[in-house]
């Protein structure tokens, strides 16, 4: 993903273009070019970090930080009050990986190596998971819809499914590390994909000072949505739905569509379903949680059952 780095130019433009005044289009659209390649050295490191730590650890450490980028971005347009922004950049996350990434990845390692085969059992587990996610997210959104008032019952049962959702994730990695014989083999891919190049200090180091920068990148992103939504007539849930999870996660989608054409579906579905799996499962409901903290309890039940699946058919 080095070629992704070029895209770090653009982070001292959006500093600059934030303490000159500059247009904040501009500013929107630097500091989401930037995101990129802070989101792709995040990752990176994460790898890197996981050739150290071995398998299990590297996976847990994956796992956490996977989304990372996405889930910084999210917190700062819950406390700008961007809610619309957030439901549709969860929306957009999951579909675009289950749909997007992994069909792209299934149509290029297909039309390259011909019939491609994975592990079935993590894979069923997958996708009992993600049958599991869509429920969790319907519920609230039955209940919302059904009452006039967000608070109460409805959001007693937000958070009640948020802790539900996080124990199943919790359980599904546990069964992932113990009871398959998928994990140890994906670890050691993983393993062999990153090339170790980088010490323990070095790893860490990079991963702390791309988190930071990618929350300031952030701060500076969020700032700019309304300004830019009036300025270019581009609605917040456009932005939410296809930029916010695109330039969280291009890294990774180009990762899982490389690993197809290599032939290496079983580390291409891992990227793409987890990906899913740990928007929908995880990140989430951990920002019902740390919506709390910005005093938006009264509107997080009117998030976590919106941002559902089914609800924007309703």
């Amino acid at each position: 993903m080095k070629y992704l780095n070029v895209l770090l130019v653009f982070v001292p433009i959006a500093l600059v273009g934030e303490l000159l005044h500059w247009s904040p289009t501009l500013i929107f659209l630097a500091s989401a070019l930037s995101v990129i390649p802070a989101a792709g050295l995040l990752g990176q490191a994460t790898e890197e970090l996981a050739a150290h730590t071995g398998p299990r650890l590297g996976g847990l450490l994956n796992a956490t930080l996977g989304n990372a980028a996405e889930l910084i971005i999210t917190l700062f347009a819950i406390r700008a009050g961007l809610l619309d922004l957030v439901k549709a950049s969860i929306t957009g996350s999951i579909i675009g990986n289950v749909l997007l990434v992994m069909g792209f990845s299934v149509l290029i390692g297909g039309l390259k190596n011909g019939v491609q085969r994975f592990e079935r059992t993590q894979a069923g587990v997958n996708a009992t998971q993600l049958l599991l996610a869509v429920a969790a997210l319907m519920i609230p959104s039955l209940f919302f819809f059904a009452h006039t008032e967000t608070t109460g019952p409805v959001e007693s049962l937000s958070l009640g499914t948020a802790v539900v959702m996080l124990a199943i994730y919790a359980l599904g990695i546990v069964f992932a590390f113990r009871f398959t014989s998928a994990e140890p083999a994906l670890g050691q891919e993983v393993e062999r994909e990153a090339h170790g190049a980088w010490s323990t200090r070095t790893a860490v180091l990079v991963l702390l000072g791309a988190t930071a920068l990618i929350a300031v990148l952030s701060e500076l992103l969020v700032g700019a949505v309304e300004e830019t939504v009036q300025a270019i007539g581009m609605s917040e849930f456009f932005i939410g739905i296809i930029v916010v999870p695109l330039v969280g996660n291009v890294a990774e989608h180009a990762v899982a569509v490389q690993t197809a054409y290599k032939n290496k579906m079983e580390l291409s579905m891992a990227v793409s379903l987890g990906s899913s799996l740990q928007i929908a499962l995880f990140v989430a409901p951990v920002l019902v949680f740390l919506s709390l903290l910005w005093d938006t309890r009264s509107r997080w039940s009117s998030i976590n059952s919106r941002s559902s699946l089914c609800s924007w058919a309703f």
